[in-house]
């Protein structure tokens, strides 16, 4: 029997199998707004099966976005065309997820196929900001502005707000973005943090952003919903080991102060970091976590093939398997999967429009 197209609950929400979309950025927005094409592309991977969509990281400021085609969540205007999001993803049979994040050093840049690096002064840029003023490097060039105490309250506050209206808006599953080099992660991460104040120094000190952060919004986000995080806890250096201990301190705190799920990634704050892509390479720290911390965690990166996916869920390496870029190529890929793994009569992964066809005259 499969163990990933089986039901998984957290708190009060179950999701019918293991299968989620991961936050996949889409660069589609004008003024941090929802249009049509979120609509459709959203509404669309729910209807393909997965258990859980998360939409894409949501800045919580203007300041936050990564680039100005990124979604936001700091006005109601912006709540109300995701509002439409979240209803189209339930009403396609997945629970609606959101990531809501802040870029920091990571911002004010062009979109990937436009170049990927920092704008120009002059043009759409904006001012960075970010625990010190260093830089990401790379074509990320640009020197941020080192973040005061009052920088700290604004942002936190700024997280606390977008996940009230994420709530208003119909999600029943929040992720904080604390991954990939962006504002939380550079602040634990001793490349971009170099504060001699309490919110730097020791790994105590590098965690405090984070861990008041999320106590912030837990306060506000209900406690029968699932509040997790996506956190990077290895960077691919020459000091792995060293960063994936103080990772996992820290979500042993961040469990203690009510995180209900971690979806492990990779910390992404230099860019000399050696990463070893290959199929399903962090299930083993994954597991390593969820051993450790005794929280459920999932993780993506090379985890769309079927049986690597069926194999991790089985081991406990994971109890999620997000995917990415899978589901852009066909976002009717849990029935796809379905058929490779041969679970016996899966139509119910699809609508029978699609599902009655597709069973009828299979080749896989």
């Amino acid at each position: 029997m499969s163990q990933l197209f089986s039901p998984f609950s957290l708190k009060s929400i179950t999701l019918k199998n293991r299968i989620a979309v991961a936050p996949m950025c889409q660069y589609q927005a004008k003024d941090g707004l929802t249009n049509e094409w979120h609509h459709v592309h959203y509404a669309s991977l729910a209807r393909g099966g997965a258990g859980l969509v998360v939409v894409e990281a949501t800045a919580v400021s203007p300041e936050g976005r990564i680039t100005p085609r990124c979604l936001g969540l700091w006005n109601n205007e912006q709540a109300a065309g995701l509002a439409k999001v979240a209803s189209s993803i339930k009403g396609a049979g997945a629970v609606a997820g959101i990531q809501i994040a802040h870029a920091g050093r990571k911002a004010s840049a062009h979109i990937p196929w436009e170049g990927d690096d920092h704008i120009k002064d002059g043009e759409e840029a904006w001012d960075t900001i970010s625990p010190s003023n260093v830089p990401f490097g790379a074509n990320l060039g640009k020197v941020p502005k080192a973040m005061t105490k009052a920088d700290i309250e604004r942002v936190k506050a700024d997280f606390v707000a977008a996940a009230k209206r994420a709530l208003d808006a119909g999600f029943e599953w929040l992720e904080l973005h604390f991954a990939h080099g962006y504002l939380a992660q550079s602040f634990f991460s001793t490349y971009a943090n170099q504060r001699t104040d309490e919110y730097g120094g020791d790994a105590a000190g590098r965690g405090r952003f984070l861990l008041e952060t999320l106590a912030a919004v837990r306060e506000v986000w209900p406690d029968h919903l699932p509040l997790t995080a996506r956190f990077g806890v290895i960077e691919f250096d020459d000091k792995d080991e060293q960063t994936l201990n103080e990772s996992i301190q820290l979500v042993k705190q961040f469990k203690q102060l009510g995180l209900d799920m971690l979806n492990v990634s990779i910390c992404f704050s230099t860019p000399t970091a050696n990463v070893p892509w290959s199929p399903a390479f962090l299930a083993p720290i994954a597991e390593r976590v969820r051993r450790e911390v005794g929280l459920p965690v999932a993780t993506s990166w090379g985890m769309d093939n079927p049986h690597h996916a069926e194999q991790s869920i089985q081991d406990e390496q994971m109890d999620l398997v997000m995917i990415g870029k899978a589901f852009l190529a066909n976002p009717n890929y849990p029935y796809q999967m379905a058929q490779i793994l041969k679970v016996s009569r899966p139509s119910w992964v699809l609508p029978s429009s699609y599902a009655h066809w597709l069973e009828r005259y299979s080749t896989v």
